[in-house]
């Protein structure tokens, strides 16, 4: 099984930390329901070039969450999450998307106003798409 997982070698939050929040969207998302397997360790270091240790670190802290369990012999699963904290995800990581976003305007002297008609237009565009799907 491949994971639509994109890391960035620029980015200045660690790959562990991103393969994390990726995982947990997924799940909080639907795209990996309860039960799911995931991939071992080793597959999935390999899968995204990364260490053994990077991925381990990464399962950990998402077992550790309640994300995902361990079964020893059996391999990794998804774990059955409440509702309240798949949506809690799925906030904190659009509210993420949108700082960065700002972000990166603001580092290229964008205003405020043109962010905010950047983010009008944005959301104009993708309403218009809805409306002809």
């Amino acid at each position: 099984m491949e994971l639509p997982i994109r890391l960035s070698k620029s980015s200045r939050e660690p790959i562990y930390h991103q393969i994390e929040n990726q995982l947990k969207a997924l799940i909080a998302g639907g795209q990996l329901p309860e039960g799911a397997p995931l991939p071992s360790i080793r597959s999935l270091s390999k899968d995204l070039e990364t260490s053994v240790i990077t991925i381990r670190r990464a399962y950990q802290n998402l077992e550790y969450q309640g994300f995902i369990r361990t079964s020893q012999g059996k391999g990794t699963f998804v774990a059955e999450i409440e509702d309240a904290l798949k949506q809690q995800v799925k906030v904190s990581e659009v509210y993420q998307t949108i700082e960065n976003a700002v972000d990166t305007a603001l580092s290229y002297d964008y205003t405020i106003d043109q962010i905010k008609e950047i983010f009008t237009e944005v959301m104009e565009s993708h309403t218009r798409k809805d409306d002809n799907s």
